[in-house]
């Protein structure tokens, strides 16, 4: 065994925790119930991924994920071939092609990825990023007939135009030919374009299918193998070097991450090699990014989330929505640390207008504690931060949640409101809202099994709670019902080192759908607990053994968790269970925990 990899309660719960400080029982994961017993880094890292699914017959291509491993022929995948076709026919032609993206960071990574590649073919794409405010989500007729009239004869719109029927067949009448490549949910009737490659169309193919966790710039990524593989031959590259198709992995793991797409199959390798890719620097954009994040050692997937994602956001959230392309795209160093630098400001202006919404949002709860979906809605509150706050609310809530901003100005006599929604595993809130559309509820609606977005007239707000309350009703208390906290090994307080989470770490990049490992701690007592930032629960704990370690609890001071950590703990041994990770801002790497949760032991 190990040192210091403690086996507990193997048969039953982890370390004897029926209902912790936040009320959860703490099991293990999978059926690998004996994982501390590996005694070295190749065992561990088996048992890690059985435990997240893999088959045995698997094990080894899923140790290291890469590219010749997972990826799929791309003509497994509806238009794919047509939209490869027309793409080569532009570039042969010397066509007027614009990019068409969303506000977010899928839709930038994959505008990026695509004009980028366009460029490296001799070609010279503009591009389009709808205003979230003034505009809303997705391609509006009068802005693809527009583009079409400034002499655009093909558009491309990424990470949207699945659902845009009315605006595709606006620019179908003016004769500009649309490719659509995204990965939100579609309706049966599909939208008139010269192709439409989407993973999630209902008339993919089974394996086709099996890639709709697809992020969309995993799809651009795709459409851009075929429209190498089509030039290719027709012999183009007879006079001219082929691009570079690896060194746009560092978009697709930026925008595949930062959409909380599921970590799993074709998206970890895309992760994991992207990861090598961004760590070289190469785009200047994302390089000035990683600086005005801080981030100045090589990259993590939880950097792409928490520290890069966030600032292209609030471009499309609160300022311009066109620059997140402009700086993935720049070769100018000095435009490019501009450009970080105001996304940098935009995303502290952000993070207060977020702070006030929730506030206000939060303010609605008490009135829907019954409900199995919270649908909170108000006016003057920022559209643009709503997603945001959805998901704050959800971690709080643990259940599915809208937020609506509700606009001051009528339309066609009625005010209407724009919602954000983020669901919980096991509950598909894109297939709802979809269905909230076909029935009259909705205006417009779409999106993918954890977030959703929407507009909706504020009079019927009530009856779309009712609503999505018998849809989801079900679905909800089966998720909540299965609300344990899984744990991966227990440890004694100096088995929690920098070389065992290095171990850890190899089953990685870990993210939705491939849950970073959860280890229990103890037995601990607490030398200390404050408050520090925002809210957050700092700890010094120690062992039987000895041994001491930090670990901090992320806006936990008004949980149950925090208040029990703060004011109930003292002289009292607990375990502690979270993610371990190494503190490298000292002279000598440390270990510490992200603490998620902790229960008494007497």
């Amino acid at each position: 065994m190990a040192a210091g990899i403690d086996e507990r309660n193997i048969k039953g719960f982890v370390c004897n925790v029926s209902s912790s400080l936040s009320g959860r029982a703490w099991q293990w994961r999978g059926g690998n119930m004996a994982l501390g017993a590996s005694s070295d880094g190749a065992g561990l890292l088996r048992q890690l991924l059985l435990s997240r699914g893999v088959a045995e017959h698997d094990v080894e291509r899923q140790m290291q994920p890469t590219m010749r491993g997972f990826l799929p022929d791309p003509s497994i995948f509806a238009d794919m071939d047509s939209a490869a076709e027309r793409l080569a026919q532009a570039v042969l032609g010397g066509e007027a092609i614009t990019i068409y993206g969303d506000y977010d960071v899928d839709g930038a990574t994959s505008a990026a990825l695509l004009i980028r590649l366009l460029r490296q073919l001799g070609a010279d794409p503009g591009h389009y990023i709808p205003d979230r405010l003034l505009e809303g989500y997705g391609p509006t007729g009068e802005s693809l007939v527009q583009l079409a009239r400034q002499g655009s004869s093909l558009i491309v719109t990424v990470d949207c135009g699945a659902m845009a029927h009315e605006a595709l067949a606006a620019a179908a009448d003016v004769g500009v030919d649309v490719i659509v490549v995204d990965h939100h949910k579609c309706s049966a009737e599909l939208p008139r374009a010269a192709a439409l490659v989407n993973p999630n169309r209902l008339d993919s193919s089974d394996d086709a299918a099996a890639h709709g966790h697809l992020a969309a710039v995993g799809v651009a990524f795709l459409v851009a193998i075929a429209l190498i593989r089509i030039l290719r031959r027709e012999g183009f590259f007879a006079t001219r070097k082929e691009p570079d198709l690896m060194g746009l992995l560092d978009l697709v793991a930026l925008g595949t991450v930062a959409d909380v797409a599921a970590l799993h199959g074709l998206n970890r390798a895309f992760v994991a090699q992207g990861l090598k890719i961004m760590a070289r620097r190469q785009n200047v954009g994302i390089a000035a990014l990683m600086d005005a994040g801080r981030v100045k050692r090589a990259p993590q997937a939880s950097d792409l989330g928490f520290a890069l994602g966030p600032r292209i956001n609030a471009a499309g959230r609160i300022g311009d929505s066109s620059l997140g392309v402009r700086l993935l795209t720049t070769e100018d160093m000095g435009e490019a640390r501009e450009i970080a630098a105001t996304l940098d400001r935009l995303n502290e202006e952000r993070r207060a207008i977020e702070a006030a919404v929730q506030e206000a949002a939060e303010a609605q709860l008490q009135g829907q504690h019954n409900r199995s979906v919270l649908v909170l809605a108000g006016r003057g509150w920022h559209p643009g931060v709503i997603g945001i706050v959805a998901g704050r609310i959800k971690e709080k809530t643990n259940k599915p949640v809208f937020v609506i901003a509700v606009e001051d100005e009528a339309v066609d006599g009625a005010l209407q409101g724009k919602g954000s929604g983020r669901s919980i595993s096991g509950v598909d809130l894109g297939a709802a809202v979809i269905a909230a559309r076909e029935s009259g509820l909705l205006v417009k609606g779409g999106g993918h099994a954890m977030a959703a977005g929407l507009t909706i007239e504020e009079a019927k707000v009530d009856a779309f709670r009712d609503w999505l309350d018998e849809r989801l009703g079900r679905d909800v208390e089966k998720a909540m019902a299965s609300r344990a906290l899984t744990l991966d090994l227990s440890l004694t307080p100096r088995g929690l080192q920098p070389q065992l989470i290095d171990q850890l770490e190899a089953a990685g990049p870990y993210g939705v759908g491939w849950p970073a490992p959860r280890v229990a701690v103890g037995p601990v007592t607490l030398v200390k607990a404050d408050v520090v930032g925002q809210g957050h629960v700092r700890l010094i704990a120690a062992g039987q053994d000895g041994a001491r370690f930090k670990a901090i609890a992320f806006r936990a001071e008004e949980s149950d968790l925090g208040q029990a950590l703060l004011y109930g703990s003292q002289g009292r041994r607990l375990w502690l269970a979270g993610r371990a990770k190494i503190d490298d801002w000292g002279n000598v790497p440390a270990a510490e925990l992200m603490l998620e949760d902790a229960a008494f032991i007497d």
